[in-house]
């Protein structure tokens, strides 16, 4: 699949269309660090950049995380980009209004596809003197992938929530072989042919944002170039709902406090390893939380796990100790979403247990599986103006 380039200066006087980028990839595939380094790239060559996060709760880690970093970000939740299309539109408005952006960088639902039918073909018939937009990218995951094509013999998702992590991929105009870091070189030939084998045609790109490889020549992709026509995907709408109401989700709140000063950044990692203990035999898709003190200046401690057999993992760091703040919970995984607060509960419960004096309430919480997709529009094709 190949993206138009265009390097042309715009007429003088002329008032370019923002830029926008969809970054997707299913839960755990890690496309919030994509947004963010994607964002800080763009912004440091003097670019206005307006983040749009996306939930089918409320209460998102992702929010939290890049609006921590300094990015103006407007959250939709309650559905997916395609179902909640105008509320897209109104986010990219607000934003406009609070900082202007030049460019947007949107982070759909991990278990969402048929993005291009849905949103960007869209926008581009809506609002196409709005926006310009990018090649859509579609983040996966090596391990995860391994998982799903039998490369490893290690517990995967059931059929049909990997029809979603499939249709995802034969979507993207991009496919970027995310944390490639994590392969050794006989491992990365092997899951890089397979992908070619299972998705031909596509642009494959193998990046890692921990030691910068291919990230450079991703980013690029995605400035220069510019989503081409090409038919859109069949989706079985069935399918896809079924597989998404397999995912339990839950958002929660957590406020903790102690008498005496503790570790945030421990506290994390010994309260996500607490959660993932409790639900043994579930497959995670993520676990992200993170911790804002109450006595802090806007900074937060975060952690994230990405599968059932992963080691938690802190993404942002406090200096300091704290007394008091508030846990942000997501955990997304192929499970009851009763047990998935039970669990979540027990593990509150449990905090003492890690750092003694800690103690934690329940503030607020969300379970559920989500609904059947019913998008805004469906595009089956790009439609290009004359001229």
């Amino acid at each position: 699949m190949s993206t138009s380039v265009s390097n042309a200066p715009a007429p003088r006087g002329a008032k370019l269309p923002a830029r926008y980028f969809m970054i997707g990839g299913f839960l755990g595939a890690g496309q919030t660090t994509a947004v963010a380094a994607l964002a800080q790239r763009l912004v440091a060559q003097g670019h206005r950049v307006g983040l749009i996060t996306n939930d089918q709760g409320s209460h998102l880690v992702d929010t939290a995380m890049l609006r921590a970093r300094g990015f103006a970000t407007e959250e939709i939740p309650g559905g997916c980009f395609c179902c909640r299309f105008h509320s897209l539109v109104d986010a990219a408005a607000r934003l406009d209004a609070s900082s202007r952006p030049d460019a947007f960088v949107a982070e759909p639902v991990g278990s969402c596809t048929d993005l291009v039918a849905t949103v960007t073909y869209p926008l581009r018939r809506i609002y196409g003197d709005r926006f310009r937009i990018a090649p859509l990218s579609v983040l996966i995951d090596p391990v995860r992938a391994e998982q799903v094509f039998g490369l490893t013999p290690s517990r995967k998702f059931s059929d049909k929530v990997l029809y979603i992590w499939l249709k995802q991929a034969e979507e993207a105009d991009l496919l970027i072989l995310a944390k490639v870091d994590l392969l050794d070189a006989a491992r990365r030939e092997r899951l890089e042919s397979r992908l070619r084998e299972e998705f031909p045609g596509k642009e494959l790109l193998g990046v890692s944002a921990r030691t910068g490889e291919g990230i450079d020549v991703w980013f690029a992709r995605l400035e220069f170039g510019t989503q081409e026509a090409r038919p859109v995907m069949a989706v079985d709408y069935d399918l896809y709902a079924e597989g998404e109401a397999l995912l339990g989700w839950l958002n929660a709140t957590v406020n903790v406090s102690s008498a005496s000063a503790f570790d945030p950044n421990e506290l994390l990692r010994g309260f996500a390893a607490s959660i993932c203990h409790r639900l043994e035999g579930a497959e995670i898709a993520h676990l992200k939380i993170t911790f804002t003190p109450d006595e802090g200046l806007g900074d937060i401690a975060a952690v994230s796990l990405v599968r059932s057999d992963f080691i938690p993992e802190l993404s942002l760091i406090l200096d300091g100790p704290a007394t008091r703040g508030q846990m942000i919970v997501n955990v997304r995984a192929e499970a009851d979403p009763n047990r998935l607060r039970a669990a979540v509960e027990a593990a509150v419960a449990g905090l003492g247990g890690l750092q003694g004096g800690v103690s934690g309430r329940l503030e607020h919480a969300e379970q559920f599986r989500p609904g059947r997709p019913t998008p805004t529009h469906r595009d089956a094709a790009f439609e290009v103006t004359p001229g």
